[in-house]
């Protein structure tokens, strides 16, 4: 929560992203966005005002969206996949809950999103060969997650796929033609690799076409919320509101979210961040600002600020939840809905690698 000056890079990220924001709004239908989750668990509050409602409003706006649930790169730094499949469903009512409009059908003439898994499209896995010949063992360990990962793990190693990940999530970008990311400012180097993936092959393999179009970075200007205890909102953590938690698991955690204290709230986001985050959190879901829910609560202190958060919270994801009851008594609906997914990006994907197999002179 603490302010801080962005760094160049940053600003010009932002300023690109605010020029982007005008031409989705003038044309829509000439972008195509690339997004997704690793499936380890429920996705929480923060989740959703981070990514999914953007997903939802990008959709809702006319782009074309992609949604990988990267199954595969749950191994990336864990031994254990643990319970892959259900978590793979968890997110795929997550998504269709919060309102997106999901591809019931493999046709390009269904405007629907198209939601798939890694592991159903091999030929997307294939493109990962080629693209790592085109970045160094150095380029991959600078990447910042990888980084960081990789310290995390460094009692027993880092794997070769966590060291190759920055490369999967530029085959997760370049295969389906996607020309917008939408990232956190952590995620920018990310997609500078992809752009710089993309760039290479031209160079590389084009033979003065351009085969990859070099995506652009879409930031996001959703607000950080801390968890319930302070520190970064985590699925591992137990600090953060699962979208499927009913009212009464949403109030005990925040019954027992972290202050201070002073009796007087106050939204002061550099010397009361915890404070801060729950004031913008009641913000967010009532649609009004931190500083006038502060000034509504004034000297009621912790027990009356944590009361409003949670009829805010429950009050706003109302809806959401009862959506994803009925949704998760038709599995029938929800398999479908991940096959028309599957069938629609192998497709592309086949066509890609097929591209991207003629312009390196392979195949018969």
């Amino acid at each position: 929560m603490s302010r801080t000056t962005p760094t160049p890079s940053v600003v010009d990220a932002q300023r690109r992203s605010a020029a982007l924001e005008q031409r989705i709004g003038a044309d829509p239908h000439a972008f195509r966005v690339l997004t997704g989750d690793r499936p380890t668990g429920p996705l929480h509050l923060g989740h959703y005002v981070g990514t999914l409602a953007n997903r939802v409003r990008l959709q809702r706006a006319g782009v074309e969206v992609f949604v990988v649930i990267a199954d595969y790169q749950v191994i990336t730094d864990r031994d254990v996949a643990g319970d892959v499949r259900g978590h793979v469903r968890e997110l795929l009512l997550d998504h269709l809950a919060a309102g997106l409009v999901p591809r019931t059908s493999p046709g390009a003439h269904d405007t629907g999103a198209t939601v798939f898994t890694h592991s159903a499209v091999p030929a997307l896995n294939q493109l990962m060969l080629p693209f790592l010949s085109l970045v160094t063992v150095a380029e991959l360990q600078r990447n910042p997650t990888v980084k960081a990962e990789a310290a995390a793990s460094s009692r027993r190693g880092t794997s070769g796929l966590l060291l190759t990940y920055p490369v999967h999530q530029a085959a997760d970008v370049l295969f389906c033609g996607a020309n917008l990311v939408p990232v956190g400012q952590d995620q920018l180097p990310h997609l500078e690799l992809t752009r710089s993936i993309a760039r290479r092959f031209n160079e590389r393999y084009g033979a003065g076409r351009e085969v990859f179009a070099e995506p652009e970075a879409l930031l996001s200007a959703a607000p950080l919320l801390l968890g319930t205890d302070g520190e970064k909102m985590s699925k591992s953590r137990g600090n953060a509101v699962a979208l499927r938690a009913d009212e009464d698991e949403t109030a005990r955690l925040y019954r027992s979210a972290k202050t201070d204290a002073d009796r007087r709230i106050t939204y002061d986001p550099v010397h009361r961040p915890e404070v801060a985050s729950l004031l913008l959190t009641a913000a967010l879901c009532t649609g009004t600002s931190p500083e006038a829910v502060a000034e509504r609560i004034g000297d009621g202190g912790a027990a009356v600020l944590k009361a409003t958060v949670v009829e805010a919270v429950n009050e706003h994801l109302r809806p959401l939840r009862r959506r994803r009851r009925e949704l998760a008594r038709d599995d029938a609906h929800l398999r479908a809905v991940l096959a028309a997914g599957n069938e629609h990006a192998n497709a592309v994907a086949d066509r890609t690698l097929a591209t991207v197999q003629e312009a390196m002179g392979l195949g018969g």
